[in-house]
């Protein structure tokens, strides 16, 4: 069983294949952590709790304080004594925090609830084993009810919390982390993702010294600066090898996570909802869902870390019909039309890709109220015929007959000023009374915290989208919150409209896929700005970053598959010169570095030169065949072009060693310079592979029978390429 409770010893212990966490409940009744790490068959004493060296309450009283400085707390409150990062901080009716928590109860569930209004993780009663333990502060008469998840195959717990007031006066939430725990420092060293609008999760890493260090959002979206993820790596960690400590957040608003080391050198490590700008009002008899925190552990590098995210993600928490299919090739019209279109000009666009086997033809802004530039109309989500000439089921139609899937972009979130919506309701825009709000992009953000808002706007996408046969909604939101204060919130849950926003967000997605379960849903934020575990949960793919180039990518797909898998992202070949950068980058490698995710393009298709466009039809039969490798394989990062070296490299193999695709992209070209080796991964030691390259549109068999152990060990050569030239190797077992 993969959770037990030795009634001696008082300790929990939930193990998944290769991992074993532990909890102790001290004869007070603190609950603390004892163990992370590599799975152990026996259980851990109370000793680890360090009690002898300093005597709980229970044996000292008059120096309580000490001992809670010091203890490793599995769930730490704030206002009592423990001056570490606290997760939860409660008021009382007169205003005063403090929070005390002892254990209450236990129970361990087959399977595993769900949490009401969040997107979370799921699983049958043969997959996950749920641990319930209730700890209680009598003051207060607050309970809270912690969730453990152990997902044993994939080597992963999930946590979360949800508080109850059991007492008759309300009480006010001001911090309310989901997760934490406390573990003795291993000189640790803080990895993190971070960037900014077209340089989304880049890999950071640096030493973890004293004091808090965190990543965090106060933006109202997870955000592309800092990302909803944080790993505490043991020095020299690489792929393979060292310790990894991970937690990934499954929500799309603030977030925080945080490492503390203290000044006894101990290191917290917590994960929740950003208490900046929170506050949560619970009445006598309310309850509050914290969001759920995904935990890894790893003794084989990073890689190992990465495998467990990846399969945990795809069979536990994206539910879309298309999770296990191949997704349609797609081109958006953006890039090649901006809002400069008409009904013609699209059907234009989609018969050139459509002769190049393209599969699913995408509308982007300006189909809709006045939208002719990017200052009106949202809102305003009424086909716009003067465009459209003949209404959107006329065009979907035309598409539809040339054997395309069709799909249309939205920015349900969003308000214009100048639009009829606004000039109707201007309180349902999230703004300041007496204040003139912050604009981005010239609009506001509407107020999904209230159930007329969403119910309007739902009314007009679900009208649009009953009137035609689409296939596919990319959902965009382009401007972060500011000015946060609502119409419908009083002073006293006034903190509460961050979180009440991000709710209404998920109500909305789940009232779309219930109303069209078989509807494609792409979630975009500004690009990459809501690029996390929340969003999957609704749906299968995102769009990764708005800078398409094949180079610039290169960083942010890594940092994004990090965590995530390869089939997630949103990943499309773009016009050149790239205008993010202006780099002129060859239409191969284009193509295979979006070949690493949900491929598609991005493109006037008529603009290109015929040699490129020649080769289309040869890259979406390439997607096709290389897909299960790139969903459902085990991808293997061989080189980062970052590591002194100007290439970039990675590896995707099938999960029963019978194949595998290696992407290799020489950033920079060198001169005077031999050959490259590679050393491959996820392959059969005994088993003989053929060994092809494709290189400028051709395949070409290399070696005809070579065996895996030689691949991983001696490796590969890879002859000198010039800058931004790539190439795929193929390896087929005989």
């Amino acid at each position: 069983m993969s959770v037990q409770f030795e009634e001696q010893r008082r300790v929990f212990k939930l193990d998944t294949a290769h991992t074993t966490y532990m909890m102790g409940v001290t004869r007070e009744g603190y609950l603390g952590h004892l163990y992370y790490g590599e799975r152990v068959e026996h259980f851990c004493t109370q000793d680890a709790f360090r009690v002898a060296e300093y005597p709980g309450p229970a044996v000292r009283e008059r120096e309580k304080q000490g001992f809670l400085a010091v203890f490793p707390f599995e769930y730490p409150t704030g206002g009592v004594g423990d001056y570490r990062e606290s997760c939860l901080n409660v008021r009382n009716v007169r205003g005063q925090n403090g929070c005390e928590l002892f254990f209450d109860s236990y129970e361990i569930l087959c399977g595993k609830p769900g949490l009401e209004g969040l997107p979370a993780s799921f699983g049958n009663k043969d997959e996950v084993i749920t641990l319930k333990i209730v700890l209680k502060d009598s003051v207060l008469k607050l309970s809270a009810e912690l969730l453990y998840s152990v997902f044993e195959e994939q080597d992963v717990i999930t946590r979360s919390v949800i508080l109850k007031n059991e007492g008759e006066d309300s009480l006010t939430v001001d911090r309310v982390l989901s997760a934490a725990f406390d573990m003795d420092d291993q000189d640790f060293e803080l990895l993190t993702l971070n960037g900014a609008w077209a340089r989304e999760r880049h890999i950071q890493r640096r030493k973890l010294g004293y004091g808090r260090q965190s990543a965090g959002s106060v933006r109202g979206v997870s955000s592309p600066q800092e990302h909803p993820f944080m790993a505490l790596v043991s020095p020299c960690t690489d792929q393979k090898h060292g310790d990894v400590y991970a937690m990934d957040f499954v929500y799309s608003g603030n977030f925080l996570a945080e490492a503390h080391k203290e000044h006894m050198g101990n290191v917290r490590m917590a994960m929740g909802i950003h208490p900046e700008g929170f506050s949560w009002k619970l009445e006598a008899g309310d309850m509050f869902t914290a969001p759920e925190v995904v935990m890894t552990f790893s003794s084989e590098g990073l890689g190992k870390m990465t495998r467990n995210y990846h399969d945990f993600f795809r069979k536990h928490l994206i539910r879309s019909p298309y999770k296990d299919l191949d997704r349609p090739i797609l081109i958006n019209n953006w890039e090649a039309t901006y809002f400069d279109f008409d009904a013609d000009r699209l059907l234009g666009i989609a018969k050139d890709a459509a002769a190049c086997g393209i599969e699913m033809f995408v509308m982007d802004d300006g189909w809709f109220g006045k939208r002719n530039d990017d200052n009106c109309a949202l809102g305003d989500w009424v086909v716009n015929e003067e465009k459209l000439s003949g209404g959107l089921k006329k065009l979907v139609d035309g598409v539809k007959a040339m054997g395309m899937k069709f799909g249309i972009w939205f920015e349900p979130e969003m308000i214009s000023e100048d639009s009829d919506l606004y000039r109707a309701h201007p309180d349902y825009a999230i703004r300041i009374p007496g204040r003139r709000p912050t604009l981005a992009r010239n609009q506001l953000v509407l107020d999904f915290s209230r159930k007329e808002v969403r119910d309007t706007v739902y009314d007009m996408v679900y009208h649009v989208l009953k009137s035609a046969d689409i296939d596919y909604v990319k959902w965009d939101m382009n401007r972060y919150l500011s000015d946060v204060g609502s119409a419908s919130l009083d002073a006293e849950h006034a903190g509460e409209l961050y979180h009440r926003y991000v709710l209404g967000l998920y109500e909305m997605q789940q009232r779309l896929l219930d109303d069209f379960p078989d509807l494609l849903l792409e979630n975009c934020s500004s690009g990459g700005a809501r690029f996390d575990a929340g969003m999957l949960y609704y749906s299968p793919q995102i769009w990764t970053s708005d800078d398409t180039d094949a180079i610039e990518r290169l960083r942010i797909q890594e940092g994004t598959e990090l965590v995530y898998p390869l089939s997630t992202m949103g990943a499309h070949v773009s016009k050149c010169p790239n205008e993010q950068v202006g780099r002129n980058t060859p239409f191969d490698t284009r193509a295979n570095v979006a070949l690493a995710g949900t491929f598609g393009y991005e493109l006037n298709i008529a603009e290109l030169p015929e040699k490129d466009r020649k080769r289309i039809p040869a890259q979406v039969a390439r997607y096709h065949r290389f897909h299960s490798l790139i969903a459902d394989g085990d991808y293997y990062r061989l080189h980062s072009w970052e590591d002194a070296e100007p290439w970039d490299c990675w590896e995707n193999a099938a999960k029963d060693k019978s194949r595998a695709l290696v992407t290799y992209v020489q950033v920079l070209g060198r001169p005077n310079m031999p050959s490259r080796r590679i050393w491959l991964e996820g392959l059969n030691p005994d088993a003989e592979y053929r060994v092809s390259k494709i290189w400028d549109g051709e395949e070409t068999v290399l070696e005809e029978g070579i065996y895996g152990d030689i691949l991983i060990k001696a490796g590969m050569l890879v002859p000198a390429l010039g800058d931004y030239q790539s190439c795929l190797f193929v390896l087929e077992q005989k």
